[in-house]
């Protein structure tokens, strides 16, 4: 614990604005995960038991609940490019953010990176002033420095992580979406 306070309170403007940056990341990639995994989980669960329900001939429209129901409702007639247009418009209100989180994993470790070369830079900085350095006073610095390439790489993995989990939901999303329009279509033609 003394390490880090030791490590915060000698380090530059520029590592601190690196470790907020990246503190913004991991914290806006949290938020985004879990407000999207939860609607996504939901919207799964609504629609699995749509399908279902359309699969055993219990209806022969999908649940008032479903996100194609108001399509439905609105058409004189479903058409497959009614569907297709519900399906586009449902999957990508569900997705939204996952952009940033694309954005966060890939520039996490670009920005963690940043702070180390400016932290090398200012330790080799500070040593060009001395006779003679050893690798007692070398290191402790250039290992402080890289906190900065840790922290880009942790948060790059966490912001990677949830973009595949919520892209893997959003295809099941569609999938059922899918299944539900191509089964209501199916009834129709008879």
């Amino acid at each position: 614990m003394n390490t880090l306070l030791n490590y915060f309170s000698q380090s530059s403007a520029i590592t601190w604005f690196v470790l907020f940056v990246l503190s913004f990341y991991f914290i806006a990639s949290l938020w985004i995960f879990f407000e999207r995994f939860f609607l996504l989980k939901r919207r799964i669960g609504v629609e699995s038991e749509s399908l279902h329900s359309l699969y055993t001939f219990k209806n022969d429209k999908p649940s008032q609940f479903s996100l194609l129901y108001s399509y439905l409702t609105k058409a004189k007639r479903p058409t497959k490019s009614i569907f297709d247009a519900a399906i586009s418009d449902a999957v990508r209100v569900s997705t939204k953010g996952l952009t940033w989180l694309s954005i966060f994993a890939s520039t996490a470790p670009f920005v963690g990176l940043f702070g180390t070369v400016v932290g090398i830079l200012e330790t080799f900085a500070t040593l060009s002033g001395e006779t003679s350095a050893s690798l007692n006073v070398v290191a402790p610095a250039i290992s402080e420095a890289l906190v900065a390439t840790a922290a880009g790489i942790f948060v790059a993995i966490f912001a990677y992580a949830f973009h595949l989990v919520l892209k893997r939901k959003a295809y099941e999303l569609s999938s059922l979406l899918t299944s539900q329009a191509e089964v209501i279509l199916s009834l129709t033609e008879k």
